[in-house]
């Protein structure tokens, strides 16, 4: 009949996808609570896979998550719920603003609960609001794959095969609040991973890099790195457990910094729960850490590592935490000249500390300013001792001295007289970043790194290479 919508119509168009920014506006407007947040993280991802010297699949896919964060207030003070979920229908969201408002009702008052930040007191926003999201595909790599290819051919020539992955994400994260604040910021990552594998004797090794957008990756020299250590395991030597010492290259560091930097939360510390907690009470901000003057620092301003200027997340916690959401963020020196100067904060951290408010930020940077010495002239340098390539699956220990243990993989390698002189068997290590920085008695120029474990979590770090006078191999291991 004209003039009248069938059933099926109204379904097709209720389930047509709002834009992101639409969703945040109806999430506030359907929300019962005395205070709402929410985001919506629009993700557009191209990626690559390689096997023996072959591309194997491509692919790019799309999604969204929507989060919302309810603010109850109650008689002993604010309760907090926050769900996320992803591909959700228009006509669902409804259901997720009454399930993060039940949460919250069923929540405990959160101890860390303040007034959100009104739009005068929020940070600028990086990207227009009302624009599309932001979007990849595989076009980001059409010199990447090329490149690649030629890889392929050579290392075939050379009895070497080939494997890996490459992805290249561009994540919109758009956020309001109920207080009037709206925030977009578009954020590019990029990561390529390559593993080498020889045919007689059985050896891998691996090399990895960060990119906002593989412009910068530079296929053939990653092949060559991983042509230089296969030709290093010609020769096999077998070494028992103990100290030695040891040069760890910037993605090696990368590794040990990003779980130090994880592990920095203030209000852990003032509590006593962390390596940055001092003995008598509060914490160890003023103290060295260091002998040698080594800064770590992050800036979300970092050429080549950019990203948000703001706090964005996605619930309450001791580290980050919702109620900043929109709080600017600036550089700022976790470790200056060697002795410990900042903890990662919240507003809620700050007041209990007394120290300044340095939320939690998106890189991470470890330099001394002076050092300018390669990791090949820091090998050049060695009489004897181990090159470790990466590190692997790492995990805690003591959270209060920060002792991690974990697996080398893929390629230790015995240097003396400055050569290297083989492959070595893989150890188990037993050691704490904090330990690491202590006794460090070298350091190498930073560059940029990627982590072989943190790397898909935390990707944006620039490090240098450390020489340890004495890294605990606890025991041998039996992991190729």
């Amino acid at each position: 009949m004209s003039g009248v919508q069938s059933d099926e119509s109204k379904r097709s168009t209720v389930s047509q996808s709002l834009p992101a920014q639409a969703v945040v506006e109806r999430v506030l407007e359907l929300s019962r609570a005395s205070d709402c947040m929410v985001l919506v993280n629009e993700n557009s991802t191209a990626n690559l896979r390689w096997a023996g010297n072959s591309l194997t699949t491509n692919g790019v896919t799309r999604s969204r998550e929507v989060t919302v964060i309810s603010l109850v207030e109650g008689d002993k003070g604010t309760s907090v719920g926050a769900v996320s979920r992803s591909g959700l229908r228009d006509d669902q969201l409804a259901e997720l603003v009454t399930a993060s408002e039940e949460a919250a009702r069923q929540a405990p008052a959160a101890e860390e609960a303040r007034p959100l930040l009104a739009p005068e007191a929020a940070a600028t926003a990086t990207a227009a609001w009302d624009g599309a999201p932001a979007s990849t595909d595989i076009g980001v790599f059409s010199g990447f794959a090329p490149a690649l290819g030629g890889a392929f051919e050579r290392s075939g020539a050379a009895g070497t095969q080939l494997y890996g992955y490459a992805e290249h994400t561009m994540a919109s994260t758009f956020f309001g609040s109920s207080t009037g604040v709206r925030l977009r910021h578009d954020q590019p990552t990029g990561t390529v991973e390559l593993n080498a594998k020889s045919a007689d004797p059985a050896h891998s090794t691996w090399v990895g890099r960060a990119t906002r957008d593989f412009a910068d990756v530079d296929v053939a020299a990653l092949e060559a790195e991983l042509s230089r250590r296969i030709g290093w395991a010609r020769n096999r030597v077998d070494l028992p457990a103990g100290r030695y010492e040891t040069l760890l290259p910037p993605e090696a560091v990368a590794d040990m910094m990003v779980n130090l930097y994880w592990n920095m939360g203030a209000r852990d510390s003032f509590e006593g729960r962390t390596a940055f907690s001092a003995s008598r009470g509060g914490t160890r901000v003023g103290e060295r850490l260091a002998k040698l003057p080594l800064t770590l620092r992050s800036d979300p301003a970092e050429p080549g590592l950019e990203c948000e200027p703001f706090v964005l997340a996605d619930a309450p916690g001791r580290r980050i935490s919702a109620f900043d959401n929109g709080l600017p963020i600036s550089g700022a020196k976790w470790i200056s000249d060697g002795e410990l100067s900042r903890l990662v904060q919240t507003h809620d951290s700050a007041v209990l500390t007394a120290l300044p408010l340095t939320p939690h930020t998106g890189n991470l940077i470890l330099e001394e300013p002076k050092a300018t010495a390669s990791l090949e002239e820091m090998i050049a340098g060695t009489e004897r001792g181990l090159l470790v390539t990466c590190l692997w699956y790492i995990r805690s220990v003591d959270p209060r001295t920060m002792l991690l243990t974990g697996l080398t993989r893929d390629g230790v390698y015995l240097v003396e007289d400055g050569e290297v002189r083989g492959a070595v068997n893989n150890f188990r290590f037993n050691e704490s970043p904090v330990g690491l920085l202590q006794r460090a008695t070298e350091v190498g120029r930073t560059v940029p790194a990627l982590s072989r474990e943190l790397g898909d979590y935390f990707s944006r770090t620039a490090m240098p290479p450390l020489r340890i006078p004495d890294f605990n191999m606890s025991t041998v291991s039996q992991a190729s």
